[in-house]
């Protein structure tokens, strides 16, 4: 054989088959036999062999010298052992053409496909040698012969779906890695078609050790591109899009690839997409006709950028929201997107109707925490913040809410707080001075304060009925009322007008909470423990106040929809043109009145005589009376209503509290549009008679006593009300005679109607609680209350005090001087005989209670015995049990 090579360079076939023989010898070594051959053939023919340059798979002979015989001589492997290089070797060399323009050679892929798919074991080998040969030419800027491997990778990756693909993967991993890290646009965008096309493919086991960190970074980066030409700019961030889509896909689905919802990973996965969505305008206004039938969808940064945001988030779970949204949030803060907010909101819209309905809240819940971040940033971008808290609100109320109602609420309600309190700061600290920067902050603040309004009642008006009535509690027990530390809000740092303000949004708060709000029982609507509370303010001084408590009783109270057929105060002429919706009183309303009801008609005329009401005032009183009258009176209402009319009217005329003409002349045209509506609605000929003649009378004679006239912008008023005529005003006997005559129970007409005093004229910073009329029942002159109720039982009943029960005019004119001597009294006479009058007679009533109470509570028998005290000693005396005597009800 020796020789042979020696003396015949041209080597003989046989001598081919002999070294091939030798070549199997070599099995059991490590080394590649094409290695072991070469040294071999160098050892017995150095002449032949001694030109060749270093193989680069074997570092031993690659391309054969002059003359070398062509039966070695095939092309693209090492000439010296070319027919003997493994199979898997020969199919993946024969895939690139010649000229690398040609394009992949098919048939000879369709064979490496088949032999990848029948040898399965084979594709780690596969891979790895492709990958060897795509690195090469990588750097040597082979773009064709790079474009035929990843087309041969994707084919392959697309045929093989068995267990032996793992280690095919990394190494189809590692090659699209080096594609993504080129600088050639080409190459980048190649990589990623290549890695999308790998993420839509549906692995049969997970992955335990393969990891996407590289993939998200450079994915990231892709879609930040600043690249010169924008055509190509806008292609590698469509690149960057596709490729974060893909590793999403890849991920979420794999419970062993849960590293992708860590913080590291979504603070640049979230911020690129938001990035992308940002700049929508500008990307359409630079894109041409569609190339795709899909149209600009498919080359939209924004778009793209948009429906992969709603992907990642509809696979987000309640673990990952917060990494998830957090990355939102400071993406928003850095690039100053909260004012303006249009971006922030859409943003925010995407993310509630992405996610699954029971985790919004925890969105909500994100956006309170973050508000309380960014507490101490300027108005405008914390309205922006609420207005984005508002639209998560506006869709998540829809669905579940879970237990963030009362946060949302209490922490809104602090920064409402906050914001009066920056409001009343920046006021006192422009005090004495004219600074227009301070009158813009302080109209930021009313933005912001509008937002949290805006926000709280969007949210209570979507609430069930359960949760809005625990919510109106809730928001009453944070409105700040004078002389009571009840309330939860700490308003001690605001002075009055910082809490009246205060006062004035929590109460337009509760409004918008309780729009829309319709109880199938008035008890529902008005629970006795917000009933005191909400009836409160409307003792305020405060015009405003009023008007708003007014208005949410509106609310609370209608239930047909009546209200909008009763704006405005006016003469109806025919009630029934209204068509007023009204149902047959129910006995949990009937019961209700009669437990409730003084407390309604003393709110609402006490309302009446405050001296600093508007047009809209008496507009809303008279809508207050109207409503009671259709939806919660019967004859027993009806006759408690006309008593507080007439009682209104008197109040007018004698104007015991120096009220100025205008607001006598508006209560006597509130009367008379409530007579003219009340009579109508309970249809009494007599008593609609007598109210029509008294307003024809007043339209001929004193048309200031009509709402038409009087709310004119320039009425005539008249100088004093004392000399107009009886048939200028509603007379209580003529209405009793009218209703009596109709079945109805009078006999309470007669007694003229006084409300009652309670703790709320104090508690609401009332200007003197001797204002009231409701002050009479009081000591009357005399010695104490108890004599004198004495001497009313033992009065006799002769001809002259008959006549005078009968002679109802002159009892009326009685019960005035009374009640006038009773307030001028308690106004002119010095506070300490009042006072000293006051503390005698708590005294006697507290010995009185003290002695009853002695009389009728003794201690219990003990069997140890009663205490005595002889000679300063305490001594026991026991008591036998069978000597004992027990209470009824304890013996069986």
């Amino acid at each position: 054989m020796i020789g042979s090579l020696t003396c015949f360079p041209p080597l003989t076939k046989d001598a081919a088959h002999l070294l091939c023989g030798q070549l199997h010898s070599y099995s059991s070594v490590t080394r590649p036999p094409c290695c072991y051959l070469n040294k071999t053939l160098h050892l017995l023919a150095p002449s032949i062999f001694s030109g060749c340059p270093p193989c680069l798979e074997c570092s031993s002979s690659s391309f054969p010298p002059p003359g070398f015989p062509g039966f070695f001589q095939v092309p693209g492997i090492c000439c010296c052992c070319g027919a003997l290089r493994p199979r898997f070797k020969r199919l993946v060399d024969n895939i690139f053409p010649e000229d690398p323009k040609d394009g992949l050679v098919k048939g000879d892929m369709e064979k490496l496909t088949f032999y990848a798919v029948s040898a399965p074991e084979k594709l780690d080998r596969i891979g790895t040698y492709l990958a060897d040969k795509l690195t090469r030419d990588v750097v040597r800027h082979r773009t064709g012969n790079v474009l035929i491997a990843m087309e041969a990778l994707d084919q392959l990756l697309m045929a093989c779906h068995s267990q032996s693909i793992k280690p095919f993967v990394e190494s189809f991993l590692h090659m699209v890695a080096k594609l993504l890290e080129s600088g050639e646009p080409e190459l980048q965008m190649l990589g990623t078609n290549s890695f999308v096309k790998f993420a839509n493919i549906e692995e049969d086991t997970p992955s335990y050790h393969r990891r996407y960190d590289f993939f998200v970074s450079r994915f990231s980066s892709m879609c930040h591109s600043c690249y010169d030409d924008p055509e190509v700019q806008r292609e590698i961030r469509v690149a960057g899009i596709r490729g974060i889509q893909g590793v999403v896909r890849k991920t979420v689905n794999d419970e062993l690839q849960a590293t992708i919802w860590e913080p590291q990973h979504m603070d640049k996965i979230v911020p690129s997409l938001l990035f992308n969505m940002q700049k929508l305008e500008d990307v359409d206004s630079r894109i041409g006709p569609p190339s795709s039938p899909d149209g600009d969808k498919e080359e939209n940064p924004a778009v793209l950028a948009e429906n992969c945001f709603r992907e990642l988030l509809g696979r987000a779970t309640y673990g990952n929201m917060s990494n998830a949204v957090r990355p939102v949030f400071e993406h928003l803060d850095h690039h100053h997107l909260w004012d303006p907010n249009e971006f922030a909101v859409h943003c925010f819209k995407v993310i509630m109707y992405s996610i699954q309905a029971q985790y919004s809240h925890h969105v909500i819940q994100e956006t309170l925490a973050h508000l309380d971040v960014r507490k101490k940033d300027s108005p405008r971008v914390r309205a922006g913040i609420i207005q984005v808290l508002l639209e998560a609100v506006a869709i998540a109320a829809k669905g579940s809410i879970g237990p963030t109602v009362l946060e949302v609420f209490n922490t809104l309600l602090k920064h409402l707080r906050l914001s009066v309190e920056f409001e009343a700061g920046e006021r006192r600290g422009s005090m004495g001075s004219v600074n227009v920067s301070t009158s813009t902050k302080d109209n930021d603040e009313r933005i912001v304060q509008n937002a949290i309004i805006q926000t709280i009642g969007f949210f209570g008006s979507n609430l069930p009925d359960y949760q809005r009535s625990e919510i109106m509690m809730f928001i009453m027990g944070k409105v700040p009322v004078f002389g009571t530390t009840t309330h939860t809000l700490d308003t001690s740092q605001l002075g009055d007008l910082g809490t009246r303000r205060i006062q004035i949004m929590l109460l337009r708060s509760l409004l918008m909470v309780t729009s829309g709000y319709k109880a199938k029982t008035i008890v529902t609507a008005l629970p006795a423990p917000f009933l005191d509370p909400i009836l409160s303010p409307s003792l305020m001084e405060d015009y405003e106040l009023r008007q708003l408590v007014l208005e949410i009783m509106h609310n609370l109270t209608d239930r047909h929809d009546n209200r909008a057929k009763l704006r405005g105060i006016r003469i109806i002429p025919d009630v029934a043109d209204l068509k007023i919706k009204r149902e047959k009183i129910s006995k949990q309303d009937a019961s209700f009145m009669k437990k409730n009801g003084q407390q309604l008609y003393r709110h609402i005329y006490l309302g009446c005589k405050e001296d600093d009401n508007v047009q809209k005032n008496f507009e809303l009183l008279y809508t207050s009376l109207a409503l009671i009258t259709i939806e919660l009176a019967n004859e027993e209402v009806v006759i408690d209503l006309i008593r507080v009319a007439i009682a209104l009217q008197d109040n007018a005329i004698i104007n015991e509290d120096n009220l100025p003409m205008f607001h006598r002349c508006a209560m006597m045209a509130l009367v008379a549009a409530y007579l003219n509506f009340l009579s109508q609605m309970i249809a009494v000929p007599a008593f609609c008679q007598h109210v029509s003649k008294v307003i024809e009378i007043r339209t001929m004679e004193a048309p200031y006593f009509l709402p038409e006239h009087i709310f004119r912008d320039k009425c005539m008023l008249p100088k004093s009300l004392e000399k107009h005529e009886k048939n200028l005003y509603f007379l209580t006997n003529k209405i009793a005679e009218s209703l009596g005559g109709s079945g109805y129970n009078v006999e309470k007409l007669t007694v003229p109607y006084v409300p009652q005093v309670t703790d709320e004229d104090r508690l609401s910073r009332r200007k003197s609680i001797v204002d009231t009329v409701s002050i009479q029942v009081d000591i009357l002159p005399g010695s104490n209350p108890i004599d004198n109720m004495v001497s009313t039982t033992t009065e006799e009943i002769t001809f002259e005090a008959l006549k005078k029960a009968i002679d109802t005019n002159g009892m009326e004119e009685q019960e005035k001087e009374k009640r006038r001597l009773v307030i001028e009294k308690f106004q002119k006479a010095p506070f300490e005989e009042i006072a000293a009058q006051c503390e005698t007679k708590a005294n006697f009533l507290h010995d009185r209670l003290a002695q009853i109470l002695e009389l009728t509570i003794r201690p219990p028998p003990s069997p140890s015995g009663t205490l005595t005290i002889t000679s300063g000693h305490a001594q026991y005396q026991s008591v036998p049990v069978y000597e004992m005597k027990f209470p009824d009800l304890c013996v069986y």
